[in-house]
């Protein structure tokens, strides 16, 4: 079996960014990688300086280059298990894969990211990343001063409200299934301009490839050509149970935002020897933001490697 001094479990952003803090370092490094990168239905990046506007199909080919062109290796594969084989630190890890192939790791950075939940709506899905929204920063700009619309399935739905309206004067929010504005929230969103219409939504209209409005119980249909939603996010971690390490519920505020590892600033796991960065560790970063978490994690585990090599050169030194 092929051992690595780290095998990074997850090729876009963060992960990537990581290996090529770590290549760079001279360590050996395998990405494993299975192509369902969270942004994949997204059409662009954005806000990532100097590749604004970049398929993410296009930038993560960029740094799979980078990183094999320092000598990483980048495989394609679906992780399903992690084990310790001994409770020895420098014995590391096994990592199997889902074609039977399995690796050796002294140190593990896990870039796996997260699954959007998108409320049950027909039609959300489908148009995920194209004009079904969920965030401003990512897709704002693309549907400016268009007539917008805002589904409310819990407590993020008034701020996403507000946010969006600085884009567009035509808002309208959706209260579906979300909580009752409070009267001083009310006083807000008519203080902006925003409107809001009551009951549940059943549907999405789509004519040519393109959402043109939102459809009520009862079959009113509201215009929109474009939908803001709340999603969960799931952390994808489920190789990682027999080490011990899960994804927990996460929230801002009184607002449920979905599962993520716990980490330290570095990434670093309460499980000695893994690290976890983007998405999987922080339910809020953006692209460009991962990317540093890699490159935080990465230099940590070098940190580290070069600490354990430290201390056994002074042991066979001393003997």
């Amino acid at each position: 079996m092929e051992k690595y001094d780290v095998i990074v479990v997850g090729g876009a952003a963060a992960g990537l960014n990581g290996a090529l803090a770590l290549v760079r370092s001279r360590r050996s490094v395998l990405v494993i990688d299975n192509g369902t990168p969270r942004n994949a239905p997204a059409e662009h990046v954005h806000n990532y300086l100097s590749r604004d506007g970049v398929p993410p199909s296009e930038l993560y080919a960029i740094g799979r280059a980078e990183v094999t062109g320092y000598g990483g290796e980048v495989t394609s594969g679906t992780v399903t298990t992690v084990t310790r084989p001994t409770s020895t630190p420098e014995d590391g890890f096994v990592v199997e894969l889902d074609d039977g192939r399995s690796f050796g790791a002294r140190r593990l950075l896990v870039a796996t990211g997260g699954t959007d939940v998108l409320p049950d709506v027909p039609g959300l899905a489908e148009r995920f990343g194209r004009d079904v929204l969920h965030c401003p920063y990512c897709h704002g700009w693309e549907v400016r001063d268009q007539a917008i619309g805002v589904l409310a399935t819990g407590g993020m739905a008034i701020h996403q409200a507000m946010l969006f309206r600085q884009l567009s004067d035509d808002v309208t929010l959706f209260l579906h299934t979300g909580p009752t504005p409070s009267d001083e929230q009310w006083e807000e969103l008519a203080a902006r301009g925003i409107s809001v219409v009551e009951g549940r939504v059943e549907a999405v209209e789509v004519t040519d490839d393109k959402l043109t409005g939102v459809r009520l119980e009862g079959g009113k249909v509201i215009p929109r050509q474009a939908l803001a939603v709340q999603s969960v996010v799931r952390a994808r971690v489920d190789f990682l149970a027999e080490l011990g390490l899960k994804a927990v519920d996460q929230e801002f505020g009184d607002v449920y935002l979905g599962t993520a590892v716990q980490a330290g600033p570095s990434g670093a796991t309460e499980v000695p020897g893994v690290w976890v960065a983007g998405n999987v560790a922080d339910l809020r970063s953006q692209v460009i933001t991962s990317a540093a978490a890699g490159l935080t994690a990465g230099a940590t585990i070098n940190a580290d490697l070069i600490a354990e090599e430290t201390g056994l050169a002074v042991a066979a030194r001393s003997s």
